[in-house]
């Protein structure tokens, strides 16, 4: 699988050897406020969950990427399309942008500026017409990311428990 660059960020494909620093991030409360609250509590949940992103990879030829900070490779979070299987608010088999960063990476624009990537590769690599994203209700930084973005809003709803922003993208006539 290929890398993507942006001005600031390296994008690549998950490997074994980022264990370390996804569960760094996904153990942290603070990363999970508008997650349902349910932050790892294992190195071996993270293995699970690269395993899983892995075959994603695999089974779908896509899923969340790492993202790098360009200029000296710190892992900074995850963004990317991930072709979703399951149902959820009535939608099935369609592809969803995602992001999630160190805290310590909010607020600098790096979220849209992976999102943007992704947004491109759906367009120019994929051929998409529309791709989808979903927000906690009271995530309003991660709105504000998906609306830079260029999405609306289309819905809310209940997804286990949490409300939820339904956001879709047209991405004909880029």
């Amino acid at each position: 699988m290929q890398t993507i660059t942006t001005d600031r960020l390296l994008l690549r494909p998950f490997t074994d050897a980022d264990a370390e620093a996804l569960f760094e991030m996904d153990s942290n409360p603070e990363v999970h406020r508008y997650l349902g609250n349910q932050p790892v509590k294992s190195i071996e949940e993270i293995i699970s969950i690269i395993d899983f992103i892995q075959q994603q990879y695999r089974d779908f030829g896509i899923g969340r990427w790492v993202v790098t900070d360009k200029s000296n490779g710190a892992f900074m979070g995850w963004a990317g399309l991930k072709w979703i299987t399951e149902a959820i608010n009535g939608h099935l088999h369609y592809y969803d942008l995602g992001y999630r960063f160190l805290p310590k990476y909010w607020g600098y624009g790096f979220a849209t500026e992976a999102g943007k990537a992704w947004v491109n590769y759906a367009t120019n690599e994929l051929g998409q017409e529309k791709i989808y994203a979903i927000a906690d209700s009271q995530n309003l930084a991660s709105q504000n990311v998906l609306r830079k973005l260029g999405f609306t809003t289309k819905q809310n709803f209940v997804h286990e428990g949490i409300s939820h922003l339904w956001f879709e993208k047209c991405l004909t006539g880029i």
